[in-house]
């Protein structure tokens, strides 16, 4: 078996346990201590571990703690999902541009542009696997879009809310938003589903 057929085996046993286990961090972990794993492109995730976070924020620690929470809330949730599929390696991939992005400076940790960047790292990624670019394109625009929740809410200049209902699902940002939203340490589940809510209102005036 050549490497590049070895590693489409690994990605297409990804999918599966993204696609069915009720709690697909525990895969995940596992794998992520695997030599394989350092390898492009899954060393793209890899990344996320040694990637820090604002603890006000994100008191769970890595990007790749993070990323754990969120793909398990997203296992929760996937069925309420267009596309299942989608909703779950957007949920993996959603901060794959943070590493590149984060900057620590006076102690204050932050990865501004981490979901723009992470549009084309998600293409990247994804293109080493499968040629549908459709649905590739699809993830990618999740990712782009995961944070238009805080943008739109807050009134925040950084987001394009008329670009983002051109190029995805409102609804299919919502759900992701959601996930990435309770999936921190901190998180109060009732006051998220509220603001996402209020996102999707505002979105479908």
């Amino acid at each position: 078996m050549s490497d590049k057929e070895y590693k489409k085996e690994q990605f297409l046993k990804i999918d599966d346990h993204l696609l069915h286990d009720s709690c697909p961090s525990e895969y995940l972990e596992q794998i992520s201590r695997e030599p394989w794993f350092s390898e492009y492109p899954f060393s793209m995730l890899l990344k996320l571990k040694d990637t820090p976070q604002s603890k006000r924020y994100h008191p769970e620690g890595s990007v790749w703690a993070h990323t754990m929470m969120v793909v398990n809330e997203a296992a929760k949730r996937k069925r309420e999902s267009q596309s299942e599929r989608t909703l779950m390696w957007a949920a993996l991939l959603h901060d794959i541009g943070k590493p590149g992005t984060t900057k620590i400076k006076r102690e204050k940790i932050t990865s501004y542009n981490h979901d723009f960047e992470g549009e084309q790292l998600t293409e990247d990624f994804l293109s080493c696997f499968t040629g549908d670019v459709s649905w590739i394109k699809s993830v990618a625009k999740l990712v782009k879009y995961h944070m238009h929740i805080l943008y739109v809410t807050e009134k925040l200049p950084f987001g394009d809310a008329v670009k983002m209902k051109q190029e995805t699902d409102v609804n299919e940002v919502a759900l992701l938003g959601l996930c990435d939203r309770i999936g921190r340490g901190n998180s109060d589940p009732d006051y998220e589903k509220e603001i996402v809510r209020k996102f999707q209102k505002m979105m479908l005036r």
